[in-house]
């Protein structure tokens, strides 16, 4: 059965005037970047492929989560709409994908993809960090729609630092 990590980038550093692309994780994102990775681990979280926005700031998340998976980097997925996630991930072929990229794009592509939402107080806003992991039964990538995944957790960094 398919499984999806849907994780908004850690915390970026608006101080160093850097351009939206170039924009770095700041320490707390770092931080809870590791974090993350150590909690994916724990659970056994573990994907085997990764679709990644081409931002500094998701690139710096996913080598902070110290992942051992095939990266895929799109441009496609810098600050993309729910409906150009659902295109990439229709062109997935791990068994467990790791999707890494922004909001506004991720709260609604996360609000739309599961049956029932997670009862938690931030799965709506999903602030940095936030990670949704969810199974697909039945379903293959390449048919994947609205409403099809089922919540199996959901966390934010601050839960875990």
């Amino acid at each position: 059965m398919p499984r999806l990590f849907l994780m908004r980038h850690a915390k970026s550093d608006w101080s160093l005037g850097e351009d939206d692309h170039a924009r770095p994780l700041n320490p707390r994102g770092r931080k809870s970047a590791e974090a993350l990775g150590d909690w994916m681990r724990a659970h056994d979280y573990l994907p085997d492929q990764v679709l990644c926005s081409s931002s500094t700031r998701t690139r710096e998340t996913l080598a902070r989560l110290d992942i051992d998976a095939p990266v895929r980097f799109e441009d496609r997925l810098y600050h993309a709409d729910p409906h150009t996630i659902l295109r990439a991930l229709h062109h997935a072929d791990g068994e467990a994908v790791l999707v890494i990229g922004h909001n506004p794009g991720f709260a609604e592509f996360a609000g739309r993809i599961v049956e029932d939402p997670p009862v938690h107080p931030r799965f709506r806003d999903y602030p940095t960090g936030a990670t949704l992991v969810a199974d697909l039964p039945g379903t293959l990538w390449p048919d994947l729609a609205w409403g099809e995944a089922r919540t199996v957790d959901f966390v934010v960094p601050r839960e875990l630092v």
